[in-house]
């Protein structure tokens, strides 16, 4: 692991809440290996549409169609006494009621035969052993793991010494029989392996690193659980609700520091599908609205540029709906027509490349607007843009190379291999 000297120059005014430090504590070993598994993966990376047939239409199809018995996993989020509008079925947000919510969308929108909660959350952690839980996943053919935090999942559905509950082992045996499981936000956040992103924001990654304790002074740190998530998941790390919230420097700089040459960082209302997952014939598709970015950090060289942290020639690519990833040769493949363009330069260098979440800056989607425009620049091979924070302000440049590659359709655009850098301006 990688831990700032900011850290240790304030280790002892950190003060972790008790949930999450319960999910940042690392055993000594892992015990739930991904093994080969047979069921599709479908991982959103959060703020899907009711409307996203591509998404929920996949699930529920890979999941047994008209046939799809689906349970309900929404223990991510926080339980009813905790949510002010608890009693108020058009606004709450609890296990229970979305729980409710899910199921009634699968079923009555996207024709499942059956979906049903399993009654897991903070209240009921004994469900996680019980026998009667158990028999219900076993006469289920999906699973949907619902948003919120993944360190929920974790306390509910992982014994202490990093196992699987009697609960999640029930899943994991029927993924590994075909059934399809889904995730969105914290659902596909805990399909991790190793080295699960707990939290944190792009500037503050780059600027002060990694930490796998976390600090209520200190909110937008980046930290990690090493031990990781329930290993649906194993070709690189992963994260949700990218290209909106900025969050490649933080992917960047959490691969770096724990040793990952690949990330996937999957946009709001979309969908990566993957199918042999942990296998040798592995394949991704991307389905919804928006993108996925595959960051490459095996050119990558980390160093310091000016005194502080930098990432060079990590190379980013951006695929959005029908096109396909092969993680056994690293390669990426589109359906849209070849797209290089001969005319066109950039313009100024932007601003606010990390969609700062400080108040009035509303940026979402900033660095891919940058690098859609260095595509659709034909003349133009680098673009740069900046950090919205400073002390110190970073620097984001995009550079266009002879294996960049990009494809367009109306005005979606793909591209593969656009070389990244990253640091201080």
């Amino acid at each position: 692991m990688s831990i700032s000297t900011r850290t240790l120059r304030r280790h002892a005014a950190l003060l972790g809440t008790a949930l999450l430090a319960a999910s940042l504590v690392a055993p000594a070993h892992t015990a739930h290996a991904a093994g080969t598994t047979s069921g599709t993966l479908v991982l959103a990376g959060g703020a899907v549409a009711a409307t996203n047939s591509a998404v929920y239409g996949t699930f529920v199809a890979k999941a047994g169609g008209a046939s799809a018995r689906i349970g309900i996993v929404t223990a991510a989020s926080d339980v009813p006494a905790n949510d002010p509008a608890a009693n108020d079925p058009a606004t709450c947000s609890n296990s229970v009621c979305n729980g409710a919510y899910y199921a009634d969308l699968l079923k009555n929108s996207y024709g499942a035969a059956d979906a049903q909660w399993i009654p897991i959350d903070l209240d009921h952690l004994a469900n996680s052993s019980s026998q009667a839980v158990v028999d219900q996943i076993n006469g289920l053919s999906g699973f949907f793991f619902g948003g919120g935090d993944q360190s929920r999942l974790v306390t509910t559905l992982m014994k202490s010494d990093n196992t699987d509950t009697p609960a999640l082992a029930a899943i994991r045996a029927k993924w590994a029989a075909g059934a399809a499981v889904m995730g969105t936000s914290a659902g596909t956040t805990i399909a991790n392996g190793r080295d699960m992103v707990t939290g944190g924001e792009s500037w503050d990654a780059v600027r002060y690193g990694s930490h796998t304790t976390i600090s209520t002074s200190y909110p937008d740190d980046l930290t990690y659980r090493p031990a990781g998530g329930f290993t649906f998941f194993t070709s690189g790390l992963l994260d949700t609700h990218v290209a909106a919230r900025g969050r490649q420097g933080r992917m960047v700089r959490l691969a770096a520091d724990t040793g990952h040459n690949r990330a996937f960082g999957i946009d709001e209302d979309t969908a990566l599908v993957v199918t042999s997952p942990g296998t040798a014939a592995e394949t991704s598709t991307v389905v919804g609205t928006n993108g996925v970015s595959i960051l490459d950090l095996r050119t990558a060289v980390v160093s310091t540029r000016n005194g502080y942290w930098s990432a060079d020639n990590v190379k980013w690519s951006y695929l959005t709906s029908g096109d396909t990833y092969d993680p056994a040769s690293w390669t990426t493949a589109s359906t849209k027509p070849a797209y290089a363009p001969a005319t066109g330069t950039v313009g100024t260098r932007w601003s606010d490349v990390f969609s700062s979440p400080k108040p009035n800056t509303a940026h979402p989607y900033r660095m891919v607007e940058m690098a859609t425009e260095l595509v659709n620049s034909g003349r133009s091979t680098t673009q740069y843009g900046i950090s919205y924070e400073s002390g110190p302000t970073f620097e984001a440049d995009l550079t266009k190379g002879t294996d960049t590659k990009a494809w367009k359709s109306g005005a979606t655009v793909s591209f593969a291999n656009l070389t990244t850098h990253l640091y201080v301006y």
